[in-house]
């Protein structure tokens, strides 16, 4: 598996399970590298830049996400949908070096391992829109 790939998986890890706890990423983040504990895995610093990311903008992004998602709330949608398109939008938005194209496919390959049969025609579609609109 591609270092970023790894680490857009491992973020995907901490995401889910704050949201499912509802608890702040940075609190699951410190458990989650506590765990994995040390030597830390080179593609970790990428991790932990997309789960911070999304933290710091999780309204902007969730504003987003709920504006496209036609006929869906962000509450519906399932929990590991919910952040791999959190993910996706932030480095959509936020990390120029990051493709288009590579964010949108990320997320629908992980989809694609991870959630249901719909998930990654729903993904592709919501992200595709987002990022038609963040090239405006």
């Amino acid at each position: 598996m591609p270092a970023r790939r790894k680490a857009r998986k491992r973020a995907l890890d901490v995401l889910y399970e704050a949201d499912l706890r509802d608890l702040p990423p940075s609190e699951v983040l410190r458990s989650y590298e506590a765990r994995i504990g040390t030597p830390r895995p080179d593609h970790m610093d990428y991790a932990v830049g997309l789960i911070e990311g999304v933290a710091k903008n999780l309204d902007r992004i969730d504003e987003l996400i709920a504006s496209y998602a036609e006929g869906w709330t962000l509450d519906r949608m399932p929990v590991v949908d919910r952040n791999l398109a959190r993910i996706a939008v932030y480095e959509l938005l936020y990390v120029p070096e990051i493709d288009d194209p590579v964010a949108i496919t990320e997320a629908v390959e992980l989809a694609k391992q991870m959630s249901t049969d719909d998930s990654p025609r729903f993904l592709n579609g919501v992200l595709g829109r987002i990022a038609e609109f963040a090239t405006r």
